[in-house]
This record gives structure tokens, sequence and C-alpha cells, in this order.
């Protein structure tokens, strides 16, 4: 048993980092403090009834402790060691997804403007990061319809020989068949950086000064579209709500809830514009909100640059030592605060508003989903209501193509970041009974390795053959006695009619429709289905690219070796697909 009293009193009042150990020493907890004696000896004392700390403290066989020079160095170390080892009992903010980024590809005589997530390690500039990808799509959306700048690939701009439907919807400026200049392209492209670095107002006297000159030569085609262009960007910007005075760049961060429950709330402002939000609900955190957030905001700038501002929403002791420490890993200053005035406290305030709704939308998905497990349970007579669920679908077109999708539920809902899908090869095609078989054989040979939690019910798109198929596999890696459901839909195919086979009962379950249960099946088996055709069809589109691109390459020749074409007819595919030559 840990002796904690004799261990606290020999501690020093000194900053440093402490690691909780438990049985086998796994590491459960890492923190830092100013006074590693005071810190410490808080977990123990009479006061600290809350029920994690207490589930932490029960299971503690051993500390260590680093003490440190400064509240900087142990927040660095704190943050290093969190990074390294995911103790169970941290806050861990998933790093497996980058921030995306817009990118302007500049080697080429037309560039273009495209949605990326990675590293930046290719040429050409980037702006960002956005909060989520809708940001970024919504931003190219409107740069698109405002300066007509192309969005195609570098091989379909090479192979046009007509204009394309984002030339006729008004998107595309038709670079691609030459119905716009480089020059007039280069300053199309020059004013969407401009709108992208927060530069506005320079775009509006620029077009306003092209649109006159245009007239004053009698262009008056040209100078309509100016007009156009600067009437659209006008609308954007009144939409727009900018809230700062000059192009300020900040984050600002704001935190909801309590320990345990926290929600952290994300805004990013460029060039004096909100760029919208992101939440994050960081798990199992045993710090108090100041503690946490300073936390999750060194984790937070693993992945992402800091702007020149960081925007607390709560005061917290550690803002001198965050900012010291982000200026060593960045190289550069960055001033951490928590404002009480002006526009700085207005982005403090959305922020923390978000937060908090974040944190009552997840309560309120929580408690329904609470309730479906719950009804599910009693459907399908299980003791206690299912923790993990995981759902398998199968999808092609006349057998080819096939990919089997995995989706993966949970208390919360559905957890995104595990799904999977399976290219399924070898197999003869339609044979949806051994494409199953083949991706329950991955999937589960990784869980029997631990890679991969098992579920508590595993669900499969069909009836008795195919969870009969499934037991096989299963039983073949140890999974035997695993919940194993099959979902027939009802006779008349109708939402709500669905048949539970479960493996080894004698009759199929009807759950009561539209109930609940029924509803958690209909989500997770809609869920399966549209992943697996998602993924279908983008390895369609994969396949249908190869094809024309070999089509393009194919001289007459070639052609000609393809059974039902003659030599008539190859000449004048080549001479259509290759105009001019």
């Amino acid at each position: 048993m840990f002796d904690h009293k004799e261990y606290i009193a020999s501690l020093p009042r000194r900053p440093g980092v402490y690691r909780m150990y438990g049985a086998g020493q796994e590491l459960l907890y890492v923190g830092k403090a100013r006074s590693l004696r005071d810190r410490v000896g808080t977990y123990f004392g009479p006061r600290n009834v809350d029920p994690k700390v207490q589930a932490l403290v029960g299971q503690i066989s051993a500390i260590e402790v680093t003490v440190t020079n400064s509240e900087t160095e142990a927040l660095l170390l704190e943050y290093n060691l969190i990074k390294a080892h995911k103790p169970r009992f941290n806050i861990v903010l998933r790093d497996d997804k980058s921030f995306p980024y817009i990118h302007l590809y500049i080697e080429h005589d037309y560039p273009r403007l495209e949605f990326y997530r990675g590293s930046r390690a290719a040429a050409g500039r980037y702006f960002g990061p956005f909060p989520n990808a809708g940001a970024v799509r919504d931003t190219l959306n409107q740069l698109q319809k405002l300066f007509r700048i192309r969005n195609c690939r570098d091989s379909f701009f090479a192979n046009r020989s007509r204009p394309c439907l984002q030339h006729q919807i008004g998107r595309c400026s038709a670079p691609c068949v030459g119905l716009i200049t480089r020059e007039a392209y280069a300053q199309d492209i020059a004013a969407a950086v401009k709108v992208l670095d927060g530069r506005s107002d320079e775009v509006n006297a620029e077009l306003q000064a092209r649109m006159e000159e245009a007239g004053a030569r009698l262009d008056f085609e040209r100078a309509a579209e100016i007009r156009d262009q600067l009437a659209a960007l006008k609308r954007i910007q009144a939409e727009q709500v900018v809230m700062a005075e000059g192009a300020r760049d900040a984050d600002v961060f704001a935190i909801a809830g309590e320990a345990g429950e926290y929600a952290v709330s994300v805004m990013l402002v460029r060039g004096g514009r909100n760029l919208g939000t992101s939440s994050y609900f960081p798990r199992l955190v045993l710090a108090e909100p100041h503690e946490a957030l300073t936390s999750f905001v060194m984790q937070y700038y693993a992945n992402a640059d800091a702007p020149g501002e960081v925007l607390l929403g709560d005061r917290v002791e550690e803002a001198a030592a965050l900012a010291e420490a982000l200026r060593e890993r960045l190289g550069r200053a960055v001033e951490v605060r928590c404002p009480a005035r002006g526009i700085g406290a207005r982005w403090v305030e959305l922020t923390r508003e978000n937060a908090a709704q974040a944190l009552r939308m997840r309560f309120a998905r929580r408690a329904g989903m609470d309730e479906m497990l719950a009804d599910l349970a009693h459907e399908l007579d299980l003791p206690e209501p299912p923790q993990r669920l995981e759902c398998f679908d199968i999808s092609h077109t006349g057998g080819e193509g096939t990919v089997a999708s995995c989706v993966v539920f949970g208390p919360e809902g559905p957890l995104k970041k595990e799904y999977r899908r399976f290219n399924i090869r070898g197999v003869t095609p339609g044979d949806d009974y051994a494409a199953l078989r083949q991706a329950l054989e991955r999937r589960y040979r990784r869980v029997a390795e631990g890679e991969v939690p098992a579920p508590d019910v595993l669900l499969i798109d069909g009836g008795l053959g195919q969870i009969s198929e499934v037991h096989e596999v299963l039983g073949a890696l140890g999974f035997a006695e695993l919940a194993l459901v099959g979902v027939a839909k009802g006779p008349e195919r109708r939402p709500g009619q669905e048949r539970l086979f479960v493996y080894g009962a004698q009759s199929p379950i009807t759950p009561v429709p539209h109930g609940p249960a029924s509803r958690l099946i209909q989500r997770i088996r809609d869920e399966a289905h549209r992943f697996a055709i998602s993924g279908h069809r983008r390895k369609r589109a994969r396949r249908y690219n190869e094809s024309v691109l070999e089509v393009m390459r194919a001289g007459v020749a070639d052609l000609t070796q393809v059974s039902g074409i003659g030599a008539a007819l190859a000449r004048t595919l080549y001479d259509h697909l290759h105009p001019g030559s």
C-alpha cells in the first residue's frame, strides 16, 4: 500500500512534474505543480471527494517527481510526457488528423486554390489553419464565385478542348481553352490571395480602378464583369461579421464544465475575421478548469502554428509560463492573456458561449444514446447496455470494386475516427459471403492481437446466412461468445420493420417499431451502408479516371485492338480526343 503521508512530507515546495503509477508500473497520470508538496497533497486531502480523483488515488502504487527550475520547464516536461505516454487519466488531444488549409499551387501558368490537409512540404502558399473542413470549402466556394479560379487537377486541365461545366455556371474563367489571358488570371489570383490575407479593402479599390480603366478603353463587357465581381465581394463583406479594427490574428480558447466533463471551444480569428469554432471534449480530466485549459492549449499547438495572440476565457496562473513555453517551442513570442475589455473580451465571451452550448448538446445526445442502448439491451436480453457496437456492410456494382465497411458506435454516438474500410480482393465477384469473411478476418485478427477493442455487440447487414458465416470466422479467432446480430429488412422493407437474428436464438426479434432500439439499429445500419457506398464510389471513380487516361494516351492502332472498334471509328475517336493534332 502506498504511504502517501511520509512521501508527501518528503517533497520540496518547488516547481516540477509528478507521475502517478498503478499496478505493473502503468503510468496513470502526469501533472505539473508550482509547489510539488502542496499540489500532490491535494489528492489525498479530506476535502477531495471527487469520485474521479478517488478512482485515481485508489489505484496509485507509486509516485515519482522531477524537480524543475521554473514553471515553464515543468509545463514543457508535462506536455512531452503526456504526448509520449498518453496516460489514461490525462487529457489526450488526438492528433491523428491535422488542421485543414487552403493551398495555392503555384507551379503552373494558371495556379489553382485547393483544400489541403497534411504536412506543408509542397511548394506554394498555405492559408489557415481553418477550424474545420466546412470552413475551407465555404471559403473556396466564395472565392470561385468571386474570381472564377479553376479548381481542376492539372491532368484534367491539360486535356480540355472545350470549357467544362464550371465555366458554364460562372465558377471558372476557362483558362484551359484560352478564354482568359495569363495576365488577367494572375490578377484574379492576386486578388483572391489578398482576400485570404484579410486585405479585402485593397481588392475593392483595385477592382474599382480596373473597372474604370476598362470603361475608359471602351471595353464595356470587361467593365461589366469587374462591376459584378465588385458587387459580389461587397455582398460577402456585408454578410461577414468583421469584429476587429485592423488585421488581427488570434486564437481564442474557452472551457466549460467540470472535471471529467469538459468542453473546450476554439475560435480562429484571421485578419480580424471570425473563421468559426471547433469544440473538443477532453476525457478523464482530473485537473481544475484552468489547469485543463493550459494543458489543452499546449497539446493543441503540437499540430498548429500559434498566431501572435492567444486569448483565454479564464485567468490562469500559468499564463506567463504558457507564453514562455510556446515561445521556446515556436521560436517566437506569443502573447497569452485573458482580455477584460474590448473586442478580445467579446471574442472570449462568444467562444465561452460556444463551449457551453457544445457541452449541452453533448449531454442531450448522450441522454438519447443512453435510452437507445438501454432499450437495445432489453430487446437482446443483454446483462447491461452495450458500450461499443460495430456494424459491417458490403458494397459493389455488379460484383466489381467490392468494399466492406465497419462503423463503430459508443455511448456518445458514432466514433468516426474508428471507422474502417476494407478493399476486398481475391473473391468471386458478387460473393458477399466471401467478402464479409475476408473483412471480418482482417478486422478481428487485429482485435485478437489487442490493437482494437472488441465490441459488445456485432451487427451484420443480413439474416441467418450472414451471421452463420460470420460466426465461423469469429469462432476461429476466439470470439465465439461475442453477441452477434443480423439486421434484416422487414416484409415491406420499410424502416422500423427490421428483424434481428441473434446467433443462437430460436427465432428473430422484432423491436418495437420506431422505438429507441429500432431507431438505433436503423441509424447504425444506415451509417454502415453510407460508409460502404461512399468508399465504393471513390474506388470506382479512381478506376474510371485511370481508364480515361489510358484512352487519352492510346493511339489509333491501340484503339483498333479493342473489340468492336474498327479503323474508321478509331480515327474518329482519336481526332475527337486530340483536336488539332
